[in-house]
């Protein structure tokens, strides 16, 4: 198979032409110190405030001075953005809300919570162009644009006010499950969608596609999946872009866009089935990659791909920082990409040369029938990995009470560097929550990283999938779930509660009808909706899940002769590996912050974040916690970060790692912290949702300011 070498920044260069750049001088619009008027902070998604009234000195003097809670409550993983005094937001099922920034007294809301959409959002987009301003929002598979000022809907964009996220991913996906769970990413008129599609077989094609936030009308499309005659096709089989059980190489995660340059740069996931690619044989560009595009068009520029034949679900977790470092004496404009594993790859922004070396590492082969792994990996030489890569019996947790049963586990499964999933078990440290997360990475003007991370290793197991004919003696229902919800929530329904798949015994007696038929469509969480199954199916899956499926020899054709996209393995679900009260099996932390000098590639700092409260009751201290959302870093010298399951709200210095302050939440922050000023006054905001990690649920916005 022939080999591509990455990037090719020089072929874009050529073909993308440097007088482009030189007829195009106008600077990013920056935000205005007073305001956080984008998506983490800014169009290159580096989570910095110019705002220094609140110092390192005097950070511990604040005080919260208000709050704003939700009729709803649950996972708020909303980074909301503050624009002239107004602050936007979404409450945990999704409705759209501005409040006075100064006060957190509501201007207006829209959206139903008695049909609620249990999709989480990480906030909204803000548009303006003279005079006029909208804020642009997704709700399950529809993008909405409505008037920023009083809320209501501007029925000119789309069709009555909304454009349907299906559109450009063609026919056969007009059906598939698609989502956005993070803010759109704006050029002029454009808006840049980020989507979420099913990772399972026969889900939707992840294309990245710009939409006209005037009209809603499509822009353009750039197919990861590239039909014929399109670069890239070749590293996949012939025609998988027509094979119903190839989808996603999607970006879920958001962009960074450099508007004086008009680059949007765009990380992409895994293609799907995430775990098994006997049917995707290549290295599969543009999955797994950084994505150079041109903003106006879609057309590629550069690419660099971190996983070839990703067979590990190794998605980019979050967007790219755009950053300037200085490098023997020179200031060069670069991108900085984190990922689950741990890793940090720097490139010059305009050619894509990498700033560090990274080298091509040979990997384990797969003992899978069928899968064909790369041989090699890139890995970056610098910086070195701010996660852990391997796991050790010297690497047990020593706090554990059963660390005799967690090596016996240990020996048992495969543990090497990018060990392939294989039937014994494997071991993926970093696990699939990083390592880095959606929450991101905060970048100041000197070229420094501040990233948190999880350490918490998770084991895999592939199994057979079930074949026709062994599922023709099932009921329809059982059949359904057989196809659908064993690998989440097992055989057996009784899920896996510590990894975040909870049981759906008696589930009955918890829910009713409506509500379980709503999350089977429509999804929940990070749970995708199941849009394919018929009605017939659905109701034959509530039937068994409810104990209420009569069990007769004849059954529905419709249901029980479905044709659904076959392959041969599938994984056995989620699963962390924990000892018997649920702490992680590798010794602590468990979760960290890491300060990387971007410029030399060496570590400033790297603590633990957070600290486990029942381990902390009995003095053992420094534990970190697995943690969600990113930081926030000003120019006083101050990082504000909250993210991890104590519940607590924390300030660092930047240049040292020192704790300034901390507080309690009344729910853990799962999500990234905004700063503004309003009235004269410096604010920091974070939404307080909870309800991750065994977390209690909360519905607040919590805003803090100096006394």
């Amino acid at each position: 198979m022939k080999r591509l070498l990455l990037p090719l920044g020089a072929l874009a260069l050529l073909t993308f032409g440097w007088s482009r750049f030189q007829q195009n001088p106008a600077d990013d619009k920056p935000n205005d110190n007073t305001n956080w008027g984008e998506y983490l902070g800014g169009p290159d998604r580096n989570h910095y405030s110019a705002l220094s009234q609140i110092t390192p000195d005097n950070v511990n003097t604040l005080k919260v001075a208000w709050t704003y809670a939700a009729r709803d409550s649950g996972q708020i993983q909303a980074n909301p953005i503050i624009v002239d005094g107004v602050l936007y937001g979404v409450t945990p099922t999704v409705q759209v809300f501005a409040l006075d920034a100064a006060t957190g007294k509501e201007i207006w809301k829209v959206g139903d919570p008695l049909k609620a959409w249990h999709s989480t959002s990480r906030g909204v987009t803000y548009w303006q162009s003279g005079d006029e301003s909208r804020i642009l929002y997704t709700v399950g598979p529809l993008l909405y644009a409505i008037d920023a000022k009083n809320g209501k809907p501007i029925l000119s964009f789309g069709e009555n006010g909304h454009a349907d996220l299906h559109e450009g991913l063609g026919q056969a996906a007009s059906d598939k499950f698609i989502i956005s769970n993070t803010p759109g990413t704006l050029f002029d008129d454009l808006i840049v969608m980020p989507v979420r599609v099913s990772e399972d077989v026969g889900g939707a094609p992840g294309y990245i596609r710009a939409f006209n936030v005037r009209t809603g009308k499509l822009a353009w499309t750039f197919r990861t999946i590239p039909y014929p005659n399109e670069y890239g096709y070749n590293t996949w089989p012939k025609e998988a872009y027509r094979d119903p059980a190839i989808g996603a190489a999607n970006n879920w995660s958001g962009m960074a866009v450099d508007r004086r340059r008009g680059i949007l740069y765009v990380p992409t996931g895994s293609a799907a089935y995430d775990f098994y690619g006997g049917n995707r044989i290549g290295q599969n560009l543009f999955a797994n990659c950084l994505l150079a595009l041109d903003v106006r068009t879609g057309k590629r520029l550069w690419h660099f791909q971190a996983v070839h034949h990703d067979v590990w679900d190794r998605d980019f977790p979050a967007p790219p920082n755009l950053i300037t470092v200085t490098q023997n004496g020179k200031k060069i404009d670069a991108v900085a990409q984190v990922t689950k594993a741990g890793f940090v790859y720097v490139f010059d922004r305009v050619t894509g040369k990498p700033l560090f070396p990274i080298k091509e590492v040979p990997v384990p082969k797969s003992d899978i029938p069928g899968e064909v792994t790369w041989p090699t990996q890139p890995v970056p030489q610098k910086p070195a990995p701010f996660a852990r890569q391997t796991m050790t019996e010297a690497d047990i947790n020593p706090h554990s009470d059963d660390r005799d049963s967690l090596k016996t586990v240990l020996r048992s499964v495969g543990k090497r560097f990018f060990e392939p999933i294989s039937k014994r078990g494997s071991l993926m440290f970093p696990g699939t929550d990083g390592g880095a997360e959606w929450g991101g990475a905060a970048a100041d003007p000197d070229g420094i990283l501040y990233v948190n991370a999880n350490d918490v290793p998770w084991i895999f197991t592939m199994i057979d999938a079930p074949k026709n004919d062994e599922l023709a003696h099932l009921s329809p229902g059982q059949r359904v779930y057989t196809q659908n919800c064993i690998g989440c929530h097992g055989p057996e329904r009784k899920g896996n509660a510590r990894s975040g798949y909870p049981s759906l015994v008696d589930i009955g007696q918890r829910r009713d009808r409506p509500y379980v038929t709503q999350i089977v469509s429509n999804g929940k969480g990070m749970m995708p909706g199941f849009t394919t199954l018929s009605a017939e199916q659905k109701q034959a899956l509530i039937a068994f899940l409810f104990g209420e499926e009569k069990q007769e020899v004849g059954r529905s054709a419709a249901v029980a002769n479905v044709k659904q996209p076959y392959l041969p393995y599938k994984v056995t679900g989620y699963n962390k590996f924990q000892d018997s009260k649920g702490y992680p099996a590798i010794a602590p932390p468990w979760g960290t912050l890491n300060a990387i000098d971007l410029n030399t590639g060496e570590y400033l700092w790297k603590i633990p974040l957070g600290e486990d409260k029942a381990l902390k009751a009995k003095g053992i201290r420094n534990t970190g916690t697995e943690n969600y959302g990113g930081p926030v870093i000003t120019a006083s010298g101050v990082l504000f970060i909250a993210a991890t399951k104590d519940e607590k709200f924390r300030a660092f210095d930047k240049k040292t790692g020192k704790l300034l302050w901390e507080t309690d939440l009344p729910a853990a922050g799962f999500a990234t912290p905004a700063t503004y000023q309003a009235g004269g006054k410096q604010y920091v905001v974070i939404a307080c949702g909870g309800a991750k990690l065994g977390a209690k649920k909360g519905n607040q916005y919590v805003a803090f300011a100096l006394p």
